[in-house]
């Protein structure tokens, strides 16, 4: 009987959104497994930062993943690989849809969805056998709150998306991180008094008793890359929010 291994020996990761928050966590954590990452971001002071502190295994581009061809020419470059990683999404949109210009609506859509359909698109050819992708939404779509309504249709539209991805690029293999409330930049919009009483107040709600940090989520991520028998699949990482 084959044991599962979280061994990436010898694998090469690309992190598309993973010079910051849980995709970096996911870099370091693929890091630890044996592999060599390349990250990537809009931002290229994120890249080299990233870069710095992930050492001489990884490589990092700056890429606007909104721009299809630039996604094609970046995976032109890094050429042949074994696991892709979308995590990449910009600041949060909240509010009600009656006071919501649909540009917004548009814009939301356009980094976390069609951002990922085209990475990949462009990845798919370069996968090597045994690789896999494992995408990112958010419990949104299970657990909606007023002005969610831009958020909750990208995480939905993510957890379709991967099934159909499943189904035709099969046999590489297409999962879902569904993350809850994880302490990462994307709420560093907020002043720190609000957010720390945010990750206080949610934390206590939750059973486990505390907010997600993002290497919770980057075991997630490393689990779905190397279980070969997991495919079309959203894994919720919640700490129990859908539940309360």
């Amino acid at each position: 009987m084959t044991i599962a291994s979280t061994n990436l020996q010898h694998q090469h990761v690309v992190l598309l959104g993973g010079t910051s928050g849980i995709g970096l966590a996911t870099a370091h954590a693929a890091l630890a497994a044996g592999a060599s990452v390349t990250v990537v971001s809009s931002r290229s002071e994120r890249v080299t930062k990233a870069i710095a502190g992930l050492g001489e295994r990884a490589n990092g581009y700056t890429v606007d993943l909104s721009k299809e061809p630039a996604v094609r020419g970046l995976f032109e470059q890094v050429g042949a690989f074994d696991h892709l990683v979308y995590s990449a999404g910009d600041a949060l949109q909240i509010g009600a849809l009656a006071d919501m210009n649909l540009d917004t609506v548009r814009h939301v859509f356009e980094v976390r969805v069609f951002g990922a359909i085209a990475a990949v698109k462009h990845a798919a050819p370069y996968l090597r056998p045994g690789g896999s992708v494992v995408l990112t939404s958010g419990i949104a779509s299970l657990r909606p709150k007023k002005g969610w309504v831009a958020l909750a249709g990208v995480c939905s539209a993510m957890e379709g998306l991967t099934r159909a991805l499943a189904v035709e690029l099969a046999p590489i293999r297409v999962n879902l991180v569904s993350p809850g409330l994880v302490r990462t930049p994307l709420w560093a919009g907020m002043s720190a008094t609000e957010r720390e009483a945010l990750y206080a107040a949610s934390g206590a709600a939750l059973p486990v008793g505390r907010i997600g940090e993002a290497e919770d989520l980057a075991q997630t991520y490393v689990y779905l890359m190397t279980n070969r028998y997991a495919t079309g699949q959203t894994v919720v990482v919640d700490g129990g929010g859908v539940l309360v």
